[in-house]
């Protein structure tokens, strides 16, 4: 089975150069070439001497897993995922065949320990992603496995390798069936306690009950360490509907240059609504798609009353009840 590996570019700063130049690279032990290596435990002495002063044995552990992981783990087939300068953007390309090469001295990335990529060129957009995967990606290590296989071979059109589901059963489609069956005034609450348990104070609802949507702003605070105003839109929509560029400029009209926005939908998004959506020189908005806001809604569940959990029918995880 393909696996799929994140390989960060110095926070994107030689993603240009990896997508050019056709690979990936890592810098740790920058003047010793690794290709006669074999095995992961031969790393250790060699970190050891190049590094005296990481003298903690997590912290050597953790920096001998990546290189080893780049060394020994990609596999040619292997789907590699590089974030890109923009942090929206995530270029995506397969291991090619060729082995690890050693290259010093070259001007567009200084990393010399490389793996050669095949880079496909529509790349990804982080807001597309479920949010377990789009959490994944938050990951400070620079070389680490993506534990969401299928959606990404999915998304990036090898899902013929993916694991074949034994059961018709989609448990987001019985989750959001839920959700359109509540009443407007049902769905505003849900939606004003799914906006508290993301960190919103002082959240207000401005829109009308009865128009099929929650309009609400609020203030996002992320654990103290910063608060953004946000201007909120939330709308029920049919399975199968997609929303166009046209009603998330709507909502981007009435967003101030100091504010960002939200919309969150039990449908889903045409592709040039995220184009708007993240357009430069404009305030963001966030997409929140039907099976992001049931990933949402299994990650605060508990958060929400009782009562509600109880009229919606379902138990810790979003199974039914």
């Amino acid at each position: 089975m393909s696996s799929v590996w994140c390989v960060r570019a110095a926070f994107g700063q030689y993603t240009d150069a990896f997508v050019k130049g056709g690979y990936v690279a890592i810098g740790w032990l920058e003047d010793q070439n690794l290709g006669d290596l074999s095995e992961r435990k031969e790393l250790y002495d060699l970190y050891r001497r190049a590094y005296p002063d990481d003298t903690s044995n997590v912290v050597v552990g953790q920096q001998v897993g990546q290189i080893s992981r780049f060394l020994f783990d990609l596999t040619p087939g292997d789907t590699i995922i590089t974030p890109d300068r923009n942090t929206e953007i995530l270029h995506h390309g397969i291991v090619e065949e060729t082995p690890y090469a050693f290259v010093k001295n070259d001007p567009a990335c200084p990393y010399p320990h490389r793996r050669n990529v095949k880079w496909t060129k529509q790349p990804l957009l982080r807001s597309s992603l479920s949010v377990p995967l789009a959490n994944t990606m938050r990951s400070s290590l620079t070389v680490f496995g993506v534990s969401q296989v299928d959606e990404i071979l999915t998304v990036t059109g090898r899902s013929e390798l993916a694991q074949p589901s034994e059961s018709a059963f989609d448990p987001y489609e019985s989750v959001l069936a839920r959700v359109l069956e509540l009443d407007d005034k049902e769905f505003e609450i849900l939606v004003g306690h799914l906006l508290t348990a993301l960190g919103f104070e002082g959240s207000e609802v401005t829109g009308k009950t009865g128009d099929g949507g929650v309009d609400a702003t609020g203030e996002l605070n992320v654990d103290n360490l910063a608060k953004i105003k946000i201007f909120v839109q939330a709308k029920r929509y049919k399975r199968g509907s997609r929303i166009s560029a046209n009603v998330v400029k709507n909502l981007r009209s009435s967003i101030p240059s100091n504010g960002q926005g939200a919309f969150i939908t039990t449908a889903d998004f045409q592709k040039k609504a995220y184009d708007v959506a993240l357009e430069a020189n404009f305030p963001r908005i966030g997409l929140i798609n039907g099976r992001q806001l049931v990933d949402l809604l299994i990650e605060h569940w508990t958060e929400i009353p009782a009562e509600f959990q109880q009229r919606m029918g379902l138990k810790t995880g979003l199974v039914l009840a």
